[in-house]
């Protein structure tokens, strides 16, 4: 590659990244503007009752404020970053690749709030309910601190919504060859392990909580394994027109 090009190319990748930098600022002003609302609903929203948030140190409260607003700010700047990655390298897609790769931006975003929402609304009470009975049980005194209850909301709020990105990578690698539906099915007990594991890590040690996490993981694998058929299929049909068209 000439130094041209390479000149080219950091000109481009600079320019995105100074989109996505000052989408992610106009988001984090919207943020701080937001937090203390965001926080507000969600403290009264009863998925277990009433838990009185508590502050063990003058900066306990203005950590959390500035979290809530960071976290506004990423979630929001998701999709940029997505576009704004296929915009860099739609010039060496051709015109079919371009159309179809675009469709993955709004499907992983819809994705990732599916698994945050599901996270929060079912499987986070799941794991607090346990917890507190567990510390009734030997006799402790329940004084929650805000930076810990928070901690322990996006220990499991995160990571289940990475994992709810997992049509969009099988898809994507299937649509670029890496994996086909072979592969796949070859995978399949192995893909049932891991998240079975993944599963147990993020509930609750009791069978009901295990299988309520563990078989929507499940589901969602045996879906994208669906849908990447069928799309290797069709991207079969494709090559074979083309073939034929020759």
């Amino acid at each position: 590659m000439e130094q041209e090009d390479w000149i080219l190319h950091l000109t481009e990748v600079r320019k995105r990244l100074l989109i996505v930098f000052a989408w992610f600022i106009v988001t984090l002003c919207v943020g701080l503007y937001l937090s203390s609302d965001i926080l507000l609903y969600l403290k009264t929203q009863p998925l277990i009752g009433e838990i009185k948030w508590n502050v063990f140190a003058f900066t306990d409260g203005l950590m959390i404020y500035m979290k809530c607003a960071f976290l506004f700010a990423g979630l929001f700047t998701i999709p940029v970053i997505l576009y704004q990655a296929w915009a860099f390298v739609k010039p060496g897609l051709t015109e079919s690749e371009s159309r179809s790769a675009l469709p993955y931006i709004p499907v992983a975003f819809a994705l990732f709030i599916i698994g945050v929402s599901f996270s929060y609304w079912v499987v986070f009470p799941m794991m607090m309910r346990f917890m507190i009975r567990m510390n009734q049980s030997i006799g402790a005194v329940e004084t929650y601190g805000i930076d810990r209850y928070f901690a322990f909301l996006f220990q499991i709020v995160i990571p289940m919504a990475i994992a709810f990105e997992l049509p969009v990578v099988l898809l994507f690698l299937t649509k670029i060859g890496l994996l086909t539906p072979q592969i796949l099915k070859k995978s399949r007990k192995y893909a049932y392990i891991a998240l079975t594991i993944t599963g147990s890590c993020i509930s609750p040690p009791d069978m009901i909580s295990h299988l309520s996490v563990t078989i929507p993981l499940i589901l969602l694998f045996e879906i994208s394994v669906l849908v990447a058929g069928w799309q290797w299929r069709a991207m079969q049909r494709v090559a074979k027109l083309n073939l034929i068209e020759e």
